[in-house]
């Protein structure tokens, strides 16, 4: 609400630099994903997906820094699925590809502590995600030590100032991020990262590029690895095209097909469903699983 009908706090910069986001792919495709976005220097990586191995998380971290080469930056994301004993393994197999750091790599607020003391000697710190995010007291991994970055996700914070106000209280590095989403909510993340008094990473804010199709006719896509700061207006044609049945079930159901936007953007993918809601429209449109393979590419 905040951000449809408010004026957005003051900002400090006209333009955001993004990451690019690899789902859980095959290491053979990192290179089509990574060509979605041009000019991006970091790239965050899924790992621990169900039903693969820690071999197939090493050969597609390593497969990224061979693409970004020595001066690229390389994230981790777990989604909480590793214990602490799987987080400590995965990171002594993974640090020596220089890691940014390690976002959500256990679920609860003590498995983080726990692996933050263990791993505190490779100076790769821990990203809190859902430990604040879903939270009922979004300060309680920060107090107990649990990370030493936070995740900001405007929306599900309640918003851009609401947003603000938790980074000011947490006193952490702000990385702002987004879950796929169109453009329209992509415009409000960005308000949010331009609107913080320092921004020194990268943020999650280019999957828009990992969409076959969104609900404005310019929507908000990296060039030079940045995006930029601005107010997207959605397309009224699109959004009746995107919208959902209203008896298909919230992430599930029937769901509109339609072409990626050029085969050479989308080499491995074929449309699916995505799901993102944009004030009150419900619209999906997700890439398929390449290879029969889960791409992952979520919170």
């Amino acid at each position: 609400m905040e951000f449809g009908w408010q004026e957005s706090p003051a900002v400090l910069r006209d333009a955001i630099p993004v990451n690019a986001t690899v789902p859980a792919v095959p290491a053979a495709d990192v290179p089509a994903v990574l060509a979605l976005y041009p000019g991006c220097r970091t790239a965050k990586v899924k790992v621990a997906e169900a039903g693969q191995t820690a071999e197939d998380d090493v050969a597609r971290v390593a497969a990224v820094r061979a693409a970004l080469g020595p001066e690229g930056r390389i994230r981790l994301d777990a989604n909480g699925r590793w214990s602490v004993d799987e987080a400590e393994r995965a990171v002594h197999r993974l640090e020596r590809f220089d890691l940014e750091y390690l976002e959500q790599p256990c679920a609860s607020v003590d498995e983080l502590v726990e692996l933050s003391r263990r791993i505190r000697y490779l100076d790769v710190p821990v990203a809190l995600d859902e430990a604040v995010r879903k939270a009922g007291d979004p300060l309680e991994a920060v107090r107990a030590g649990a990370g030493g970055v936070v995740i900001l996700k405007a929306a599900p914070l309640g918003g851009i100032r609401a947003a603000l106000a938790l980074a000011d209280q947490i006193a952490l590095p702000a990385v702002v991020s987004s879950a796929l989403e169109t453009s329209v909510g992509l415009s409000m993340g960005a308000a949010l990262a331009a609107a913080l008094p320092e921004l020194a990473y990268d943020c999650g804010l280019g999957t828009g590029s990992l969409l076959a199709a969104d609900v404005t006719a310019d929507p908000l896509l990296p060039v030079d690895g940045r995006i930029p700061v601005r107010r997207v207006e959605p397309d009224a044609e699109l959004l009746a095209r995107w919208a959902a049945s209203p008896s298909a079930p919230a992430g599930g159901g029937t769901a509109s097909r339609a072409a990626p936007r050029s085969s050479k953007e989308a080499p491995a993918w074929a449309l699916r469903t995505v799901h993102a809601h944009v004030r009150g429209a419900d619209v999906r449109t997700t890439r398929a699983p390449i290879r029969g393979r889960s791409t992952r590419a979520g919170p």
